[in-house]
């Protein structure tokens, strides 16, 4: 396998650009890449309209939407419930007078106070009373749209308002709560929707297939074998599980809302899985379960992946207090072993590791691989 190192595009697999796109800022996902980057790969591997991607971490749906940009067909798998609603959220298709009507009526009516009892206790330290029931009541006003996708469209946009108005902090693996005082949660969230309306205005899509789905990326059963010209993700990094509680605040609320399902299934779950992968190395039992679940991806992605189609994997090295993973090589040799050709390695970021703060551990990397079937 060719390396390479390519700093440029360091910027290109972070959150970063996203912050100032519609649409792709609806919801802030820090674990995200860019869509310039899923273009760059779109263009790296021929793909065009009527060609198929798939995205089986599609976090936001970044992917999806750069994808819907191109006109290329894409399917998105996630198996975080918040993930795969905000995907489908962001790539569905609207009628935006449909969508003026029905925030004409849901801000027209009058507000009337609902009981707090039975709400969660997450939520109760999260908000305040007063935001609680701007949430109940916008919850009853919404329940009314008869429409689902304008439905999901005014939920999405009150848990983003009603975030804003909360107390909750995130502070990596930790959610924090501060009392502070914020706008109402009514004006917010009237802001939000008409802000989301506005970028639905001058977004330019072409025609195309999205299809989103919260499943398990290393069961795959509903796709059929051959099905796709291309594959571009991100895995979830080595030891980095802390976007899977990040947004506790946010699922509950959906519970709320809409009684998602909070079913997860995540990569290293299980520590007693994974010994026969890489046997010889010397790995902390979260690697191993970590790696065994990452052969089973890629088979999966393998399998679906036509002859000679393309993929395209952000993956970062572990961090552990003995020493770095080396995830990328180490998932670039797994790819191989399932049947992959593992082209390259493009190294675009690194960041010195250290543990207590003070003590080096080492340089960790995160890289591109690119891989053919």
């Amino acid at each position: 396998m060719k390396t390479e190192e390519r700093y440029d595009l360091g910027k290109l697999v972070t959150y970063k650009p996203n912050k100032r796109l519609p649409i792709y800022n609806w919801f802030r996902f820090k674990e995200a890449f860019s869509p310039n980057f899923v273009k760059l790969m779109l263009s790296q591997f021929d793909l065009h309209e009527g060609t198929w991607v798939l995205d089986p971490f599609c976090g936001v749906g970044t992917t999806l939407l750069a994808s819907k940009e191109r006109g290329v067909n894409a399917v998105g798998i996630d198996a975080h419930p918040v993930c795969s609603f905000v995907s489908k959220v962001k790539t569905r298709d609207y009628h935006l007078e449909t969508l003026k009507e029905s925030k004409r009526d849901v801000f027209s009516r009058r507000f009337e106070k609902l009981d707090l009892k039975g709400i969660d206790p997450l939520l109760r330290k999260a908000f305040s009373s007063y935001a609680l029931e701007d949430v109940l009541f916008f919850k009853s006003e919404i329940g009314k749209i008869k429409d689902l996708v304008v439905r999901d469209f005014f939920v999405l946009a009150l848990v983003v308002s009603a975030m804003r108005v909360s107390y909750a902090v995130k502070d990596g693996a930790v959610i924090r709560f501060f009392k502070k005082k914020h706008p109402p949660l009514r004006k917010v969230f009237r802001t939000t929707v008409k802000k989301f309306i506005r970028h639905l205005r001058k977004a330019e899509f072409k025609p195309c297939e999205i299809v989103v789905k919260q499943g398990d990326a290393r069961r795959l059963d509903f796709l059929e074998t051959e099905s796709f010209d291309s594959v571009v993700t991100s895995p979830p990094y080595l030891n980095k599980l802390e976007y899977t509680r990040a947004f506790d605040v946010e699922e509950v609320l959906l519970k709320e809302l809409i009684g998602i399902d909070s079913t997860k299934a995540y990569l290293g779950a299980d520590r007693e899985r994974g010994q026969g992968v890489f046997p010889k190395l010397d790995l902390p039992p979260i690697a191993k379960a970590y790696f065994s679940d990452m052969e089973l991806c890629l088979r999966e992605m393998y399998r679906v992946l036509r002859e000679g189609g393309k993929a395209a994997l952000v993956v970062g090295q572990g961090v552990f207090p003995d020493g770095i993973v080396e995830s990328d090589v180490l998932t670039a040799k797994l790819a191989e072993s399932v049947g992959f050709n593992a082209e390259k390695r493009i190294v675009v970021n690194k960041r010195v590791a250290t543990r207590e703060r003070t003590v080096k551990i080492g340089v960790a990397l995160e890289s591109i691989l690119l891989l053919a079937k």
